[in-house]
């Protein structure tokens, strides 16, 4: 099996910048990522960290990322799922990359995910991760094209 990247690609009828500070705003980012909590500010190196089943009963997940990118309006991206207090390296993380290219009267939003093979995981693990992270992407990608468009009819 091949699991050393996912590849997501939308088209959301809404401007590059509107796509872009959506991908990139924590408070955007918490209502599109399954009700996720996001603290980091985006620039290049800021640390920070997503909260997963902090509504939910029960411990929540933190997971630390750290800005890779931040090129408005065309790319954001972010290491995460490293060990919490380490630094963010091809070795011990994941690599989330967003591309955005104007298409028409909209953007075309591309998300890469890789580091599957690099973080050093038994492959049953690696597996099982890819695996989770696939059934996320398909639900979260699409997720912020409906989000920009419920912002869109709001305004």
């Amino acid at each position: 099996m091949e699991y050393a990247s996912i590849e997501r690609e939308i088209h959301i009828d809404a401007a590059p910048e509107v796509v872009f500070d959506v991908i990139t705003s924590p408070s955007h980012i918490c209502e599109w990522w399954g009700g996720v909590a996001a603290d980091f500010e985006p620039v290049p190196g800021a640390n920070g960290e997503l909260v997963f089943g902090h509504k939910s009963p029960g411990d929540p997940m933190v997971v630390p990322m750290t800005v890779v990118d931040v090129v408005p309006p065309k790319l954001f991206s972010f290491r995460w799922v490293h060990p919490s207090g380490e630094v963010a390296t091809a070795s011990n993380s994941l690599l989330v990359t967003f591309e955005l290219a104007a298409s028409g009267a909209g953007t075309t939003l591309r998300m890469t995910e890789n580091g599957f093979r690099e973080i050093g995981w038994e492959e049953a693990v690696a597996v099982e991760a890819y695996l989770d992270h696939c059934n996320g992407w398909d639900t979260y990608v699409p997720s912020i094209g409906e989000y920009v468009m419920r912002l869109a009819a709001a305004s």
